[in-house]
C-alpha cells in the first residue's frame, strides 16, 4: 500500500477511533444519569438483575472493544511505516481538519 493511502488510513482511523471515545463518554455519563433516575425512583434495572450486565453496560463494553480494535490497526499500520512515512504522517496531521 502506498505511503499515502497508509497515511490517509491511519489519519481516518484515529478519527474514528476518537468519535468512539467521545461515545464512551457519551455512554458512560448517560448510564450514570439512568442508573441515578433508577434510584431516585426506587426502580430495579430488570436487565442487569437477569443477566448482570445493564444494557449501558453492554454498549459500553461494545464500544470499548471498538477503540481497543482501532487501536490496534493503528499499532499495526504505525509498525509498517519508515521514518520518512512518520513524518509525512505528522506533516498530514497539521493540515488535517479537526474531528467533529
Amino acid at each position: 500500500m502506498p505511503t499515502t493511502q497508509k497515511s490517509k488510513m491511519i489519519l481516518d482511523t484515529r478519527s474514528q477511533r476518537d468519535r468512539a471515545l467521545q461515545l464512551l463518554d457519551a455512554l458512560r455519563s448517560a448510564k450514570e444519569r439512568s442508573e441515578g433516575n433508577l434510584a431516585r425512583l426506587n426502580q430495579t434495572d430488570f436487565l442487569k438483575k437477569v443477566t448482570g450486565a445493564s444494557s449501558m453496560d453492554n454498549a459500553i463494553a461494545s464500544t470499548q472493544r471498538l477503540i481497543d480494535a482501532f487501536n490496534r490497526v493503528l499499532n499495526q499500520l504505525h509498525d509498517e511505516l519508515s521514518d520518512a512515512d512518520l513524518a509525512l504522517l505528522g506533516d498530514l496531521e497539521k493540515h488535517a481538519p479537526p474531528v467533529a
